[in-house]
């Protein structure tokens, strides 16, 4: 039992979104071995709805993996069509960690200064800022100060 069902209009949709997909896991000689589901699991993982190739003649052969594959990784089957399995698997939500301590770094920087006289080319320089730098309206590098608040924003 595939551990989603869709209805037909998601099945539907997902065909269309998976027509113009390259079958990412190729299914040989040897079946569904670990090494199969586990590339199967990455890439549902990282693209949700993927495409498998089998290379096998018979087709309640191919029925049955895509069954044991929907049971296995906890898709659900969209279609079967000759020897291509298309499975779908909502993408999990990515966690990002941030760490509190963590400051920006460097950043290279370009900057243009023009001539006076306006005959010449702009000379471009590549000036590298620090985290804790900042580049001034007229192109200089200057420590950054701890930026206030308004007042109205402190409550003041």
């Amino acid at each position: 039992m595939p551990a989603f069902e869709l209805t037909a209009a998601e099945r539907r949709t997902h065909r269309a979104e998976a027509h113009h997909l390259d079958p990412v896991v190729m299914i040989g000689g040897d079946g569904l071995t670990p090494a199969v589901i586990k590339e199967a699991d990455v890439a549902l993982n990282a693209h949700g709805l993927i495409k498998l190739r089998v290379f096998s003649n018979e087709r309640e052969q191919r029925g049955a993996l895509l069954a044991t594959l929907c049971e296995q990784l906890g898709a659900a089957p969209v279609q079967h069509i000759g020897k291509l399995l298309v499975l779908w698997r909502p993408v999990p939500e990515k966690v990002k960690i941030e760490d509190e301590t963590r400051k920006s770094g460097p950043r290279v920087v370009k900057i243009l200064k023009f001539s006076k006289s306006g005959n010449h080319r702009a000379q471009v320089k590549k000036l590298t800022v620090l985290g804790n730098e900042r580049l001034t309206a007229g192109g200089i590098v200057k420590r950054a100060k701890k930026r206030l608040p308004s007042a109205k924003k402190r409550g003041v």
